[in-house]
């Protein structure tokens, strides 16, 4: 069974998880449609939380950006990590305790303003498009690469699930299909790069094994030969920074603040019973959120090595099936600049001849490795499970 079934298979049981979860706890009434009644369990609450902040940003896109700036992208982590920290403990339970469901109800009732509830719900509404489209180029690139089908046919199909279970559930159906999201994204992330740890390292944890010895026993550490194979290709060393530490700071603040105002996470708070209850579903998340970002880096590391290996100075003709499947989509591209039919893959941009999206690193990583058909499936499913959720 190849790729392409294993794909239908996998993503056919995640929808009509999703789809009956939603029809099961569709909402009765109009408050379990906008907060799920009040009665969501803290764990179940922190689970949704979790698959809410672990968008396709950070499934898809974290790790791509970590394993092209290397060290420099740790930013990401310690901006996202600490934007839901910063909503969790200092903006959430407080809004929960005044008793308004938006930012823009909170700003106008607290400063005694319909001009600055008005400003709240124009930026509210800017951060819901700007945040919505991000999550559908996301479903639309996952449904371009193993459905085969135009992104926009994608991004529709994934718009019309969405609205019939959001519809239909509510808050009460998106919380508990959020629960499942979860669980499909977080497995669908860990289970590959377990097995690539393993492959490379020997090490079964990617948190330990992407700072370990290689497997092959030469006694090379992983980081030390990515930082090898990028500098011979004339970038900098992976493990080193090139931003200063203003910049670090900056950057990170800036993803604190604009991280924490998100409103579909916000409202996640209300649709417990207590304000503890609030509290301790934030605590939930944020434990099952580091699951995910302290793998990132791992999986950073490991696209990098094995990409730069499969494609750096090889012949464009014995380019794998992954490869080819690849550019089609456009992610990919390859240019023989000096017609040698060899892919130069260089920091030079006069002399590179290979484009790589950042947002292919997650996806193709199980190709790249040479993973099982269906470990190549369960990262589609999870990737969809986190653009939709």
């Amino acid at each position: 069974m190849g790729v392409q079934n294993w794909t239908y298979i996998l993503v056919g049981i995640t929808f009509t998880l999703y789809i009956g979860i939603a029809i099961w706890s569709r909402a009765g009434s109009t408050k379990e449609f906008y907060v799920a009644g009040g009665g969501v369990s803290p764990l179940a609450n922190g689970m949704a939380t979790a698959a809410d902040w672990m968008s396709a940003a950070s499934f898809i896109s974290m790790a791509g950006i970590i394993s092209f700036s290397g060290y420099d992208g740790a930013v990401y982590l310690m901006g996202w990590t600490g934007g839901y920290v910063l909503l969790a403990l200092l903006l959430a339970p407080y809004l929960r305790k005044f008793g308004k469901f938006t930012v823009p109800d909170f700003i106008g009732d607290r400063y005694y303003s319909n001009a600055a509830r008005l400003v709240g719900v124009i930026c509210a509404l800017i951060v819901s498009f700007t945040y919505v489209a991000g999550q559908m180029r996301g479903v639309g690139l996952v449904f371009s690469r193993f459905l085969e089908v135009d992104i926009n046919t994608g991004v529709i199909i994934g718009m019309i699930i969405v609205l019939f279970y959001a519809v239909l559930g509510g808050m009460k159906g998106i919380t508990y299909t959020q629960v499942a999201q979860y669980c499909v994204l977080i497995f669908a992330f860990m289970v590959p790069a377990i097995f690539i740890s393993i492959q490379m390292t020997g090490n079964p944890i990617p948190q330990l094994g992407f700072g370990a010895q290689l497997a092959d026993g030469s006694g090379t550490y992983l980081l030390d030969k990515l930082d090898g194979l990028s500098t011979a290709l004339g970038f900098s060393e992976y493990t080193e920074g090139s931003k200063s530490l203003v910049d670090v700071f900056a950057i990170t603040l800036a993803l604190m603040v604009g991280t924490a105002g998100l409103p579909h996470v916000i409202v996640r708070f209300f649709t417990v019973k207590r304000v503890k209850d609030a509290r301790k579903s934030a605590g939930i998340a944020l434990l099952l959120i580091v699951i995910l970002y302290t793998t990132a880096p791992a999986v950073a590391v490991f696209a990098r090595t094995n990409m730069i290996e499969t494609v750096s100075n090889q012949p464009y003709s014995a380019m794998p099936e992954w490869f080819k499947k690849w550019e089609t989509t456009g992610l990919i591209s390859f240019t023989d600049k000096n017609n040698d039919g060899l892919i130069q893959y260089v920091a030079n941009e006069q002399v590179n001849e290979l484009t790589v999206d950042n947002d292919i690193m997650v996806l193709a990583n199980p190709e790249i490795a040479k993973l099982p058909d269906w470990v190549i499936a369960l990262v589609a499913a999870g990737a969809l499970a986190a653009a939709l959720s």
